[in-house]
């Protein structure tokens, strides 16, 4: 493979992973800000086991985009007043509702083509 083309492949990749829902692009610190929360509260979602972020090498927690609309839909029904262990087990079913109404849509279409 030429210069070139691992440049190009490297920029392709770049952008795949932009548009990767479960990418770990976020550092701890930036994944706070941006949900106004602390790092302590993503840290006891972890502990939950809502979301499991991934590790850089240098053993850094690292959040998706995915991970992050989970934690913000717990900061919500924490903030309702829902105790932490409940509020991650109902996001759990909600999100296992929502593959299940999307299989179950795939199902339907592929019947009626």
């Amino acid at each position: 493979m030429t210069r070139q083309q691992e440049e190009s492949a490297a920029e392709v990749a770049a952008v795949d992973r932009l548009d990767d829902e479960d990418y770990p692009a976020y550092s701890m610190g930036r994944a706070a800000e941006i949900l106004g929360v602390t790092p302590a509260f993503l840290r006891a979602l972890g502990a939950a086991k809502l979301i499991e972020p991934l590790r850089s090498e240098g053993g850094h927690r690292r959040f998706s985009r995915y991970q992050l609309r989970l934690a913000q839909r717990a900061r919500e029904l924490v903030d309702e007043g829902t105790a932490l262990e409940a509020a991650c087990r109902i996001i759990v079913l909600e999100d296992q509702l929502a593959e299940a109404l999307r299989i179950n849509a795939q199902l339907k279409r592929k019947m009626t083509d």
